[in-house]
Parts: C-alpha cells; structure tokens; sequence
C-alpha cells in the first residue's frame, strides 16, 4: 500500500520494535477495540486440556473441534511465516446489567446479549483489515491475516497468554478492569513485536458460575460440558434437546449469560463503543409469542447479518417452543402452540408436544 503524506513510511528496519508495538495498540484502540495484546504464536500449552476435554466427549456434535488440533496448537502452521499476533477484544455490552443478577422474566425471549446487533464477526475482521492496513501505511508490506472465531485457532488462550485476562471457572476470559463481555479477534502477522507477558487468576474461592448454571453444564472448574450447556443447545445443536434439560434452559432462545451476570468482576463491566453491537428489531424486549409468530421470511428479514441466523428458522422455533412450554401457563400460549402446527419440521413437534403437555400440567395446578 502506498504510503501518505499523514503517515511517512519509515522502514521496518528503521522501526524501535518497541515503539512500533506501542504504536499499534494506539491504532487499535482508535478503531474501537477495547484492549490489544501481543502474543506468542505458540498455545502448545492448551493442548493436554483440550484433549482431555475431547476424550470427555464434551464437545457434543462439534466435530470440527477435533481436527486440526497441531494448527491449533502452533499457529505458524496454519499461516506460514507468523511472527506475532496481534489479540483484540471488543465490548459489547449496551447497557451494564446489575452485579450479580440474573433477571427473571418469564415470558421474554432472552438473546444473549453479544447476538443482539450486527454479527461480531463481520465487525472484528473489517477493523482488524483496518488496523493491518495502517500497519503498512507506516511500515510497508508485511504478511497479515484476520480472524475472528472463523478458523482452528486457540484464540482465548493466545490472548491469555499475552495478559488480556485469565480464565474463569466458566472457561470464559475475564479481564480484571472489564470483566467478561467482550469478543475476541486476532490478527496474525510476520512482523517480530516484542511479546505481552500473561497476568495472574484472580477466581479464588469464588463459585457463582459453576452454581448459577441452569443445567450444571460447568461440570467442575473450568471444564465445561456443552451437551449441557445452553449456549451450544440453543445455538449449535440441531436435534431434539433432551428432556430432562428442557426446564433448565427456561426462556432463553439464543445463548445464556447466566454464567457472566453472576460473576463478580462483570461488575467493572464496560459498554461498547460502537453501534454495532445495538440491538437490532427489538431483540432485547421480544416477548416469546412475539417471536412464535414469525414465519421463515420474518426470520430470514429480522436476523439478517446476525449471528442468530447460525441456529436456523427450525431449531430457533424449537428454542421457542421450549420457553412458551415453560412460561406460566396463559391460553393465548395454548393457542398459539396448537395453531400452525404444519409449518414446523419433526424435532420442533416434539417440543409443540413437551410444551403443550407443560402448560396443561400449569393449567391444573391453577
């Protein structure tokens, strides 16, 4: 890319690594990212955990987790020549929930707060396209490329190791002056950027994720099962949920943040910066009905460039059917689960068939 007259190219050679390092994190953090890190190109120390975790079975259906397991591991395999990496977070709170509190609002259709706006993914790798080019308006050519959960890499535990966070009892990473909230990115690179050193872990005693869990997916600390876990019932997995999971998984439609509204250092939480992460078609106050009466065209309009359109019209009407089975017990519930049954496939009647059945036993004990 040319150089401009706003920014000289200086070469590379030139360039105190140190200062160029300190540099990029300014750039980063003008484009919107919360926090920039420089990490290792090396996660080696991920893999005994990782592994065990696949013996476990805890992956469920998520069979591409077991394949390229020595790219994940070594990142200079999965891109030739990496010198560096370049981590970034992204906040995407829009409003600071209360510490410690996790709202209980039965017929509302909760959406996990980071798939309420635009689809982060997009978000992340157009600003980390943004902040290599500015890289090379300073520096000249060098290789780079951008990811944001969209290849086998061991994002969080790159980040970790550069001082971004620790990770909590619930395998997320949490960041001492910013809690949990947040999206990760990277940006490989060929550049040699002296590296961030990681932090230390600051859970202790603490267990308010592992008990907050609806369906006690947090099998001890930091081992999480996600056949149990309602983010990947809700969003990954496309059968028929098991039954004795179905009461646990409530009114929430699309992911869970039981885990991170219990936790304590969310109450250091920051709001984004950015619109993007503002919810779209009234994600945030959907009711259950509301969302029972979309046809597939509705879906398709309202999720689209979100990351709700991951899940599929069916399984979304599946999740559903889940919460309307388990909101107290109202006719205009029955009704609707009893009206246009025959414009949902197999696995959602079984749920129509659960919930129905749940709110008659509702309707007897009234």
């Amino acid at each position: 890319m040319p150089a401009t007259s706003s920014s000289p190219h200086i070469p590379l050679q030139q360039i105190d690594s140190q200062e160029l390092k300190l540099w990029i994190k300014q750039q980063a953090l003008q484009l919107g990212f919360a926090d920039c890190v420089i990490a290792r190109p090396d996660a080696q120390a991920e893999l005994v955990r990782f592994k065990e975790y696949l013996k476990r079975g805890y992956h469920g259906d998520m069979k591409f987790l077991e394949e390229n397991l020595e790219k994940r591991a070594d990142p200079t395999l999965l891109v030739p020549g990496t010198k560096s990496i370049i981590c970034v977070r992204m906040n995407y709170l829009v409003e600071t929930p209360k510490p410690r509190y996790v709202p209980d609002e039965p017929n509302s259709a909760i959406i996990a707060r980071y798939a309420r706006g635009r689809d982060y993914h997009k978000v992340m790798r157009g600003r980390l396209k943004t902040l290599a080019s500015k890289i090379k308006e300073k520096v000249g050519e060098f290789e780079s490329r951008p990811f944001a959960d969209s290849a086998p890499i061991f994002e969080k535990s790159l980040a970790e190791n550069a001082g971004m966070g620790w990770t909590g009892k619930h395998t997320l990473l949490i960041h001492k002056k910013s809690g949990s909230f947040f999206v990760l990115g990277e940006l490989f690179t060929s550049l040699e950027l002296p590296f961030d050193e990681p932090t230390t872990s600051h859970c202790g005693s603490c267990t308010a994720c592992i008990d907050i869990c609806p369906t006690q997916a947090i099998i001890e600390p930091y081992m999480l099962d996600a056949r149990k876990c309602i983010a990947y019932l809700t969003i990954e997995y496309k059968g028929i949920i098991p039954e004795e999971l179905r009461r646990g998984i409530g009114n929430r439609v699309f992911g869970c943040d039981d885990c991170q509204l219990i936790c304590p250092w969310n109450s250091f939480a920051k709001k984004a910066t950015i619109e993007d992460f503002n919810p779209r078609h009234n994600l945030d106050q959907m009711t259950l009905l509301d969302l029972w009466h979309w046809d597939e065209a509705t879906f398709l309009t309202c999720t689209e460039g979100s990351p709700i359109r991951r899940t599929g019209y069916q399984s979304f009407m599946r999740n559903i059917a889940i919460g309307l089975g388990n909101a107290p017990f109202s006719p205009q519930i029955m009704q609707a689960l009893q009206q246009n049954k025959s414009r949902h496939d197999e696995v959602v009647q079984v749920h129509i068939d659960w919930a129905i059945a749940e709110q008659y036993c509702k309707q007897l004990e009234n």
